[in-house]
């Protein structure tokens, strides 16, 4: 049997993780969760006020949130299927063999490792009115636009900034799914005299499952919690006229220049509820193709 002394000093290597997650993650989602249902400001935390769920409910009356959420959801129903596609390509054709596939491999992933700021800016000269992108576009005889500066056209720049910036991410992790498939599945498949396409699909396809379900619940929250290229592109604002505002660049302009931190901690929930369904649904739908 173990002797106190043991498990005494189990206790205090634990204990200093333990005090870290109570104090710095569980101990504030409490207690964000607490003045979500106050009328709340740090610049007067005496004078907050009980108001149940007023906040909640104005959320889904306020025009704001509401665009936010549906530009939220516009970036990620248009980021999350490409993100896939491109990196479960660029996967196959790194694991292939292919000359040189290390240093592809390299180049694909260096966008997810640059800073988001540096590839913001960098976006925002390649976009600009007399950038590069418009200089191939009039080259090609193909109507030219102010990309970032456009009602129209600044979200979907932003989404193709996104998907440049992170799929190499999602190609590491289909790579490593993809070299967890036994071999002796191909060469079974290669035996019955499948073609390449049919060993994609009845092979490559149904062992990555469970790996698409990970990339897909990784880039829905990452699509969902987009701000650092939002503030960046938009200068601040989430313009032009809201174009550019999603939920948490909303949530952070409610709480940090508002400095309503009730209303935002009640965004934030809504948000971490709408992650959830959307988590749960996916799973369900995973389990169902899979049974």
């Amino acid at each position: 049997m173990r002797s106190r002394g043991d498990m005494i000093t189990g206790y205090l290597f634990v204990m200093p993780v333990v005090v870290s997650l109570a104090v710095f993650l569980i101990g504030p989602i409490f207690y964000a969760f607490y003045i979500s249902f106050h009328e709340f400001s740090f610049l007067a935390p005496d004078q907050a006020k009980w108001i149940g769920l007023d906040n909640y409910v104005k959320l889904f009356q306020d025009p704001r949130f509401l665009k936010a959420l549906k530009n939220t959801s516009f970036y990620s129903l248009g980021v999350v299927p490409v993100q896939i596609c491109i990196a479960l390509m660029l996967a196959l054709i790194v694991d292939s063999k292919i000359k040189g596939k290390t240093f592809f491999r390299v180049v694909y992933f260096l966008p997810t490792v640059t800073s988001t700021v540096a590839v913001s800016v960098m976006f925002m000269y390649l976009f600009k009115s007399d950038g590069i992108v418009n200089l191939f576009l009039s080259h090609l005889g193909l109507p030219t636009h102010d990309w970032f500066g456009s009602i129209k056209f600044a979200l979907p720049a932003t989404m193709m900034m996104a998907i440049w910036t992170t799929v190499g991410q999602f190609m590491v992790i289909y790579l490593a799914g993809l070299q967890d498939i036994p071999t002796d599945l191909y060469e079974a498949a290669e035996v019955d005299g499948a073609s390449p396409w049919q060993k994609f699909r009845f092979v490559t396809w149904p062992m990555l499952r469970p790996t698409t379900f990970f990339v897909l619940i990784m880039s829905i929250i990452g699509t969902f919690q987009v701000f650092d290229q939002v503030y960046v592109i938009s200068k601040g604002e989430g313009g032009p006229q809201d174009a550019t505002l999603t939920v948490v660049f909303y949530l952070y302009r409610t709480a940090f220049k508002d400095f309503d931190m009730g209303y935002a901690s009640a965004m934030a929930f809504v948000l971490f509820l709408i992650i959830l369904v959307l988590t749960f649904i996916q799973k369900k739908f995973f389990k169902e193709e899979t049974a």
